[in-house]
């Protein structure tokens, strides 16, 4: 797969593998992202996967733009085989009901399906982790079953409840604070996105797949939800 190399700011370089959503494209950021940081290159300060890119910040004072390319380029040209990691697999449960769904009745409404329907094709599939952004722990997941794809709100909500699950697009997210936004909201989770006691904070992480779970208000209050 070409590899493009961009200038991102005066001390970083943008790596791209394509132009679009896509797991083989996913696969191969989440390959070369493990690579580097196995390598422990000196004068690499962070990497930041992406999409379809992979983002590497660099010590100016010891490293040029091209010299950042070339030493990125020859990491991953001479690695016999660019590994993909094991991921975890982490089931998040959701309260669906229409008191935290904010937007199933509007979503019933536009696709011309019923709420169990709305629930049922959101919970059929297992979601790749493809970026962790706008938030602390917000990761963005994909794709959702072509029958939900929806846009966002024309006019977002000011505040969007911590835990709500949430589509736009052919993507799924979790809000893990309470936060300005417009993606549709589906339900609520009671599980903590972004935590002290989680690796790196968040409890998803690039590469990981996600399914959600339904459950009962009584089991959403159980486990420490609130509405």
């Amino acid at each position: 797969m070409k590899r493009v190399y961009k200038i991102a700011s005066e001390s970083s370089v943008i790596l791209y593998f394509g132009e679009s959503i896509d797991p083989a494209v996913s696969k191969e950021v989440q390959k070369a992202y493990h690579a580097l940081k196995e390598a422990k290159v000196e004068g690499f300060y962070e990497l930041i996967p992406s999409y379809a890119s992979l983002m590497v910040v660099y010590d100016v004072l010891s490293l040029t733009f091209d010299g950042a390319c070339e030493r990125i380029e020859s990491i991953l040209s001479h690695a016999n085989t660019l590994v993909e990691h094991a991921s975890s697999i982490v089931t998040i449960p959701v309260y669906y009901g229409l008191d935290v769904g904010l937007d199933l009745e509007l979503l019933c409404e536009e696709k011309g399906l019923s709420v169990e329907e709305i629930i049922a094709l959101h919970v059929k599939s297992t979601y790749s982790v493809y970026a962790i952004g706008f938030a602390p722990g917000f990761a963005y997941l994909g794709e959702i079953d072509a029958r939900l794809a929806t846009s966002r709100l024309a006019n977002p909500r000011k505040a969007v409840p911590k835990g709500s699950v949430a589509i736009a697009d052919r993507q799924t997210a979790v809000y893990p604070a309470q936060s300005p936004g417009g993606w549709k909201v589906l339900g609520r989770t009671p599980t903590a996105m972004f935590d002290a006691t989680y690796k790196g904070l968040s409890l998803l992480h690039v590469g990981d797949s996600v399914r959600f779970e339904p459950i009962s208000k009584e089991m959403f209050l159980r486990l420490g939800g609130e509405l």
